[in-house]
């Protein structure tokens, strides 16, 4: 028997765990990457200008079998050269891009395409345009690229990912028979729609688990669930070898031929692998990321902007995090998490200020610092460096405890800087709203 159905709230905090701060990469890549693995998909081209969008179009060869098929089988393809039924997507890391708009006005990022001529024109309206979708924000995401691919009519639409999981400590299955929707919106309204079966890190997916849930999904016939079971076992091998926080494919399509495919896919990496994993991070692509969080990730800090108006300086992520639900407690709104770790340095906290400085928005900044393994008095000489050579001109509260505690306040004071210094976390962060409001 499958094992029991995990309720809707478990399933959201899984998915929600599952898209921490990882490497994610471009659908067409992965598509390649499911190729690789002998994983069926439409086949599908990507495309970097109009013009190329034109020749792609022009040239595509339509496989009637769809010619990715599992490795072990060799597809019997009746090809030809056309562009009826092709579809073209913008190449943007955001959900939603179907209904998004693009900042030049032209809206949809995905569009049936049935000429070269329109695969052009639509191919200009995207590319070099930020798509913004619900997932973007108001300022949007770039789009570089799109990907062109056939039209494969499904007869019915399934959700399948492969994630780590909290509650069982380990990797999880996660499937449902209501594939091509929000798979939290169908949790919220259907838990019993969601199946989730833990794996074996070690020994993988179960053919015969895989079979019997292929079944229970409700594939039509025998060579469709063979299909699909195989499609379970061959991703869960990929997400081992590539250090794989999460597949997430939606839809997986039963078409109208007969066909199980991977018809969408999202792929997301372990930052910490990118040692051994060298061929999927060069992969990425900064022009998706804010540059703010790019320049941080240079410097070796642990930042991710928000849209508050104070800004963070903090040693040690729980610290952090406590910081911001304290300033947020007495009605103000980070404008950041920035954890500069343990090891940072003087040159670091100058770094932490002018990424911090770049947004706009900050009207204060707030640094509370717990000096444990982190001295405080390098945090003072990287406060009063940063506060000279930059000209800093933003009100700055600071709260430092520990280590070096005592000779970093004198620094401070003899500094004659314009600093605020506070013992008590409330009532410094009090004091960093207040400025932030005035």
């Amino acid at each position: 028997m499958l094992p029991s159905v995990r309720n809707a709230g478990s399933l959201a905090r899984a998915v929600h765990a599952s898209q921490r701060r990882f490497l994610s990469i471009h659908e067409y890549q992965s598509v390649n990457l499911l190729n690789a693995y002998g994983i069926p998909t439409p086949k599908s081209i990507s495309a970097k200008s109009p013009d190329e969008a034109f020749k792609v179009a022009e040239n595509f060869s339509m496989s009637l079998s769809s010619g990715f098929l599992a490795k072990k089988k060799e597809p019997e393809c009746r090809s030809f050269t056309g562009t009826s039924r092709l579809v073209i997507k913008a190449q943007v890391l955001a959900g939603g891009r179907g209904k998004g708009t693009f900042d030049n006005g032209f809206k949809g990022g995905v569009h049936t395409i049935d000429t070269p001529e329109q695969a052009r024109e639509i191919a200009r309206q995207m590319i070099g345009a930020n798509l913004i979708t619900k997932q973007t924000g108001s300022a949007g995401r770039i789009c570089k690229a799109v990907m062109l691919a056939e039209r494969r009519d499904p007869a019915h639409e399934y959700y399948v990912a492969i994630l780590n999981d909290r509650v069982t400590q380990g990797p999880v299955l996660v499937a449902s028979n209501q594939g091509g929707m929000n798979i939290e919106e169908v949790a919220a309204k259907d838990p019993h729609a969601i199946i989730t079966t833990p794996i074996d890190a070690k020994r993988g997916v179960d053919p015969t688990v895989a079979l019997e849930l292929a079944r229970t999904l409700g594939f039509k016939d025998a060579i469709a669930q063979k299909e699909a079971a195989d499609i379970f076992v061959t991703l869960y091998k990929l997400f081992k070898d590539k250090d794989a926080t999460q597949i997430e494919i939606n839809p997986m399509a039963e078409t109208t031929d007969g066909r199980v495919l991977c018809m969408d896919a999202k792929l997301s990496f372990d930052d910490n692998a990118e040692f051994r994993q060298n061929d999927i991070f060069d992969l990425r692509d900064i022009s998706q990321e804010e540059p703010s969080e790019v320049e941080a990730q240079k410097a070796n800090l642990n930042f991710i902007k928000l849209d508050g108006s104070i800004g963070c300086l903090v040693n040690g992520a729980g610290l952090a995090m406590a910081t911001m639900d304290v300033l947020s407690l007495h009605g103000g709104n980070p404008a950041n998490f920035l954890d500069v770790g343990g090891g940072a340095t003087p040159e670091t906290v100058k770094k932490a200020f002018e990424i911090l400085l770049t947004d706009p928005k900050v009207k204060s900044i707030f640094i509370n610092i717990f000096g444990g393994i982190m001295r405080c008095d390098y945090i003072a000489e990287g406060v009063i460096r940063a506060t000279k050579e930059l000209s800093l001109s933003i009100p700055l509260v600071v709260r430092l405890k520990g280590t070096k505690e005592a000779e970093a306040k004198q620094m401070i004071r003899d500094s004659g800087l314009k600093i605020i210094p506070f013992d008590d976390l409330d009532t410094a962060a009090e004091k960093a709203v207040e400025l932030a409001h005035a």
